[in-house]
This record gives C-alpha cells, sequence and structure tokens, in this order.
C-alpha cells in the first residue's frame, strides 16, 4: 500500500502500539517444523514409517494453513491441525506429545530482553501496550511465556489470530486489536518485522506502521506487495524514539519512511 492508498488518518498522539510477535517480540530464529512435529510424534508413540507419514501430514496441514492465511483465507488453530491427522485430546499420549513440542520450541520463544525496556518506556510515557500474533496456539500458552519471561504485567491488551476468524494482514484483525485497546486505529501504532502482515496489513485501517527489518523471511513466505512504512526501527528500541517523535511534533512529517516492495 503506497502513501496515497492509505486512509486518511488525522494527525494525532499515538495512545497505543502493539507488537507482533515472532520475529519483533522475540528474535528472528529458523525453525526446523520437521523436528518439532518429529518430537510430538515420537512422544505420540510412532517411529519408523509411521512416524515419518505423521510428521508429513502435520507439516503439510500447517503450511497449508499459513498459506490460506497468506491468501486471504482465516485463521487456524493447533487442535484442528492435529485433529486433521487424527489427534485429538483424548487420544494416548496427547499430552506429553505437546510437552514434548513445546520443548523443543521453547528455545525460539524467548523474550528478547530489549522489549522489557520499551515497554516500560511506553508505559511511563502514558502509551498503552499491546499485542496482536498470528499463531496456532491458545492465549493460555502465549501468556504463560510471557510470565516465565516476566513481561507480562507490561501488556494491556493481546490478540490471538487463533481466538479470531481472521490473519494478518486482514483488515479485520487489526480493527479488531484497536477495539480491544479502546482506541481508533489511527491512535494506533503497530510494530512488525514482515512487511506484507505488519506494514501494508494496519495501514489499511489507517495504524502507523513501523517496519523492524531484522528478519529473514523465507521466500515462500513473502507475498508481492508495494508497502511503505510510516517509520523503521533498525533495533526495536528505536520504537521509543519514533513514538515520541510522532507525540512531540503530531503536526510534522513522519519519521523516516522507506519503500518496500517483498
Amino acid at each position: 500500500m503506497t502513501a496515497a492508498d492509505r486512509p486518511v488518518r488525522p494527525d494525532r498522539p499515538v495512545r497505543a502500539v502493539l507488537f507482533d510477535w515472532g520475529g519483533t517480540i522475540t528474535p528472528w530464529h529458523e525453525v526446523d517444523f520437521h523436528a518439532t512435529w518429529g518430537a510430538y510424534a515420537a512422544a505420540l508413540g510412532h517411529s519408523g514409517e509411521a512416524h515419518a507419514a505423521f510428521v508429513a501430514a502435520i507439516c503439510a496441514a500447517e503450511d497449508a494453513a499459513w498459506k490460506r492465511g497468506r491468501g486471504g483465507g482465516g485463521s487456524a488453530r493447533l487442535h484442528e491441525l492435529l485433529e486433521s491427522v487424527g489427534v485429538t485430546d483424548r487420544h494416548p499420549g496427547a499430552q506429553e506429545a505437546l510437552t514434548a513440542y513445546r520443548e523443543l520450541w521453547e528455545p525460539h520463544t524467548i523474550t528478547a530482553p530489549e522489549i522489557r525496556v520499551v515497554w516500560e518506556g511506553l508505559r511511563d510515557r502514558g502509551i498503552r501496550v499491546g499485542v496482536l500474533s498470528n499463531t496456532i496456539w491458545d492465549r493460555d500458552y502465549h501468556r504463560s511465556i510471557f510470565e516465565r519471561d516476566g513481561v507480562l504485567h507490561l501488556i494491556d491488551v493481546d490478540v490471538y489470530s487463533s481466538e479470531t476468524p481472521w490473519v494478518k494482514p486482514q483488515p479485520e484483525i487489526f480493527a479488531h486489536a484497536a477495539r480491544e485497546v479502546g482506541l481508533e486505529p489511527a491512535d494506533c501504532a503497530y510494530v512488525g518485522d514482515r512487511s506484507y502482515e505488519d506494514v501494508h496489513g494496519p495501514q489499511q485501517v489507517g495504524m502507523r506502521a513501523i517496519w523492524v527489518p531484522h528478519s529473514t523471511i523465507p521466500l515462500d513466505q513473502q507475498v508481492s506487495h508495494d508497502a511503505t512504512p510510516d517509520a523503521v526501527a533498525h533495533e526495536i528500541t528505536d520504537v521509543l524514539a519514533i513514538v515520541e517523535s510522532w507525540n512531540d511534533s503530531p503536526d510534522s512529517p513522519d519519521a523516516r519512511a522507506d519503500g518496500v516492495d517483498a
């Protein structure tokens, strides 16, 4: 979305900043999904050809779910993916398998240490902090991660696509997140590492978008589009200065804008 195509937004202070999770709140990681699902399958009791077949099936189901989302389809949930390959909560070993799966995911879920500084700085300035994530995982699990890392108390609102019909970059999920934080989209800024989902997406409803260009997005997850972020944060801590510049001089041009086509 180019500047000319964006909804007109009045120059007004940012009253809430919403953050993407993976690659933004957490450092960017390349995850071996065959390994994480392999741990799940092994704990479920699969071995040999049955193990390989299960991993191939669940990886295909998850990949299809994300492709559907990038193509304008709806959200997905972990239990739906598992049910599609024949596993329910009552399946023998299901809880042990989930534990094994999460243990391999844990190193990729660690909150970046700079996040606490940013969130405390925003709240000290009277600005609300939110999380809006595309995810197949449930709210309780995400909140347990934030609690583990000592930042849950700094979050004013959290929205997960697994609880809504939508995924980023659909405009409905950004409008929903703004309502959850009790504001209009024009009162909010969104921070994320993916141009299509995190710049093009929020700008459709009049949110300002801060792009954090430090993640290596796989080619098969990129969608061709034209997006110009309202600002670029080369370090996550830059978010504080960007928002402060907007709020100190609401009539001034955006802090920085770079063209993006990914």
